[in-house]
């Protein structure tokens, strides 16, 4: 490859090639040489918002944005193939799930570069080849039984996501610095296939992953008009729609919106990761130690809270609000495990849709049709419900900010969870799979987070079981030996590996932001 400035550090294949064309890497260098400096001075103040919070600051709605919150403004009326959301499911961009997923009757497949994907090289550009194949429908897949797969006449509107602005793309450099893996995903998606998508009725859609404030919002703006204007696409084709997995963008939803108003689809109640949010910018706080995950539903208060101001801050601006992921996969084998679950689901989408949510997220094909049937009892006939205002919603920073759980415990089956979870997705990500199936859930990165999260605070803080089983460094060590063993051992698969990622998250003094950041090291 050549192209001025760039150094690709891993081997292209022939057949991956035509995805990674000089022209669309080209492409991505322009993104990255204009907009780089800026991520990377948002990625520091990040870091020092971080650091006044562990010093004892309080997180509150930013005063100096006040006339934006409650402005009469509205972002751009949604194209035809957005509009209906009601039902959307997630998952990586591997060649046989994106067939699975536009076929399952979804409105909406989220392909994911992201929490659903272990960024192996083959991984990253292999997903862009499959989604260039199903933009233009040529996709198919042969099973190793013989079956194969191709589109439906009818699919799910696709959008993709990419990676969020904290991640970068270690295989690209780009005049001597790794590239952004968010403008690395972003532009040669929206390269190859943005006009293609607009020739086809539909348009290039996104998702925007881990934004913690408007301003990181502006520059995913910013990079949009540029790659319209680059490409002689109209400003406006690009939608987005923002995931709120963090603590400090509920505090901004509004100004996101505002931000993006041009580009603006609506805003995700992004739980799991929004959990794993909280439990990071609280870490050094003995008044903001959750209970088991299992406990943190979306009943306990401040998730109520943090979602119903959601619905309002999107519903205010003619956004849509989409509910969170239903993370359960059926069992073919223990029916009894599937009515509890889909029981629980029905009402998890029941809530959702009741609250004024106008879609909500499946990890799993046979959730299609629990999420949709909840969601037609209210939508009936109409796209969505962005008339309904909830007016009623006055979710403040001390509600957001309150996360005792009533009735929480932290048992020592909930720290047996964690660890065996965490080890489980370690490995599954190490083994270049991103999304895997565990005790019957879908874990991306987002729920291991939690996972190690946890672990670390409980440790950290040296708390107690509700048995009274001291956690600290012994009884970590004695968990995660327990429960490794039961997963066959450190000689198995990734484990041994695995096993190291762990112990450096959990023990080590200060928190690491990400566990991508240390796992990444250990792909190829």
């Amino acid at each position: 490859m050549a192209v001025e400035g760039v150094e690709i550090l891993a081997p292209v294949p022939d057949d991956l090639r035509p995805f990674v064309s000089d022209e669309a890497v080209a492409f991505v260098a322009g993104l990255q040489r204009k907009f780089n400096q800026r991520r990377l001075e948002l990625l520091q103040a990040r870091q020092e918002k971080q650091e006044r919070i562990n010093a004892g600051a309080e997180l509150g709605f930013l005063p100096e944005t006040a006339n934006i919150r409650g402005g009469e403004w509205q972002v751009a009326p949604a194209p035809a193939d957005l509009n209906d959301r009601r039902v959307e499911i997630t998952g990586p961009c591997d060649r046989k799930m994106v067939i699975n997923a536009l076929n399952s009757g979804a409105k909406v497949f989220m392909a994911d570069l992201e929490d659903a994907n272990s960024p192996t090289w083959h991984n990253t550009i292999d997903g862009q080849r499959n989604l260039y194949d199903a933009v233009r429908r040529t996709i198919t897949f042969t099973n190793p039984d013989g079956r194969e797969y191709k589109l439906n006449d009818q699919t799910a509107t696709l959008l993709l996501r990419p990676r969020g602005w904290q991640l970068n793309e270690r295989h690209v450099l780009i005049d001597g610095e790794e590239a952004s893996g968010s403008l690395w995903d972003f532009g040669l998606y929206f390269f190859n296939n943005a006009q293609e998508l607009i020739d086809r009725g539909s348009g290039p859609y996104f998702y925007l992953p881990k934004l913690q404030s408007h301003l990181e919002a502006r520059l995913w703006n910013d990079v949009f008009t540029e790659a319209q204007s680059q490409l002689g696409i109209p400003r406006g084709t690009i939608r987005a729609t923002v995931l709120i997995e963090t603590i400090h963008a509920a505090f901004e939803m509004e100004e996101i919106l505002y931000e993006l108003r041009d580009h603006a689809a609506g805003l995700n109640a992004g739980r799991w990761d929004y959990i794993f949010s909280l439990i990071k910018t609280f870490r050094a706080r003995t008044d903001k130690i959750l209970p088991d995950r299992a406990q943190v539903t979306m009943t306990v208060p401040f998730m109520r809270a943090y979602t119903e101001l959601l619905v309002k801050s999107c519903h205010t601006h003619g956004a849509h609000a989409i509910g969170g992921m239903a993370a359960f996969i059926p069992s073919r084998r223990d029916q009894q495990v599937n009515e509890l679950a889909f029981a629980k689901v029905h009402e998890d989408k029941e809530l959702e849709a009741s609250s004024g949510f106008d879609g909500t997220w499946v990890a799993h094909p046979g959730l299609v049709p629990v999420a949709m049937e909840e969601f037609d009892k209210v939508l009936g006939d109409r796209p969505n419900q962005k008339d309904r205002l909830r007016e009623d919603v006055h979710s403040t920073a001390g509600q957001l900010t309150d996360v005792q759980v009533p009735g929480g415990k932290i048992t020592e089956g909930g720290v047996r969870t964690n660890v065996s979870v965490a080890l489980q997705y370690l490995n599954s990500w190490l083994m270049e799979t991103g999304a895997a199936a565990i005790f019957n859930l879908m874990e991306d990165a987002a729920t291991a987070e939690i996972s190690r999260a946890q672990l670390w605070q409980w440790l950290w803080h040296e708390v107690s079981t509700d048995t009274g089983e001291h956690i600290d460094r012994d009884f970590y060590a004695s968990t995660r030996a327990d429960e490794l063993a039961k997963l066959g051992g450190r000689e198995k698969e990734r484990y041994s590996d695995a096993v190291d990622i762990l112990d450096k998250l959990v023990l080590n003094d200060e928190f690491i932001p990400f566990l991508t950041l240390v796992a990444y090291q250990y792909l190829d």
